[in-house]
């Protein structure tokens, strides 16, 4: 019906876009062991939520979304973070501003607070998020999130699929894949395989620059971003040991038993 046409369109997409560093660039661990290097280090969005803000984009292609509004919390490089997402195909951006040191704390639940504040704010029906950060691999914001707006939420989407004002999610599991209905407002987080992100155009970059980003802190939220938890130490993985080469399969179960691992 004409109402529910109206319904449909005006509905509005949040998605979080987590600056991280680049998934090429080869990790270091500081001296003091207390993180990672970050100082001059090639950083772009999380890419788990380039594939969120793809499906968002899509949604808004099916004339489902009206509005799609990209949220990132840490200091101020997020803004370009912000502007690429505007560029894909976003709408409005609002950069949470958390300066350094305060941002290498920065927790999940912290940034779960945030999203609930700016939702509500909003008035948000759908959030949508990656399923996991690349460089924290929390994978726990979300799962927040939906708590703590009493929403449903439907993890690890390989295919989501909307339908008046239920979402049919595909998600992957440990023993293959899961179908879910759940009720709009919801939360989605985003797997690998949901889609595959666009690039941004020349013209839309252009575009971009003059697109809406606003700025606030988490105090004008209400949140409190104090560390929950705290990091004695990181470390990098031992060095792989190398291979032994064995003549036949006798020789490989006799190697394995002389070294207890049966």
């Amino acid at each position: 019906t004409k109402l529910q046409t109206i319904t449909v369109m005006s509905r509005r997409i949040l998605v979080g876009c987590k600056r991280v560093i680049d998934y090429a660039v080869k990790i270091r661990v500081k001296p003091d062991k207390t993180g990672v290097v970050t100082d001059g280090v090639k950083h772009s969005m999380n890419p788990f939520d380039e594939i969120a803000l793809e499906e968002a984009i899509r949604l808004k292609e099916k004339k489902i979304a009206s509005e799609i509004l990209v949220v990132s919390c840490g200091p101020t490089q997020c803004q370009e973070t912000l502007r690429t997402a505007l560029a894909m195909g976003a709408d409005r951006g609002i950069h949470v501003e958390v300066p350094y040191p305060e941002y290498e704390g920065l927790q999940p639940l912290a940034v779960a607070r945030i999203l609930q504040r700016l939702s509500e704010r909003e008035k948000v029906d759908i959030v949508i998020l990656g399923k996991q950060a690349i460089d924290d691999d929390a994978n726990q914001t979300g799962q927040i999130l939906s708590g703590m707006l009493d929403w449903p939420i439907g993890t690890f989407a390989s295919k989501v699929e909307v339908v008046e004002d239920k979402v049919n999610v595909t998600r992957e599991v440990d023993d293959g894949i899961e179908n879910i209905r759940i009720n709009i407002p919801c939360v989605i987080t985003a797997d690998l395989r949901l889609n595959e992100p666009r690039y941004a155009t020349l013209p839309n970059i252009m575009k971009a620059k003059k697109k809406k980003l606003d700025v606030c802190k988490p105090g004008d939220l209400g949140v409190d971003i104090t560390p929950r938890l705290k990091v004695v130490s990181v470390v990098e993985p031992p060095v792989r040991q190398a291979g032994k080469k064995v003549e036949d399969v006798a020789s490989l179960f006799a190697a394995l038993k002389k070294e207890g691992h049966f």
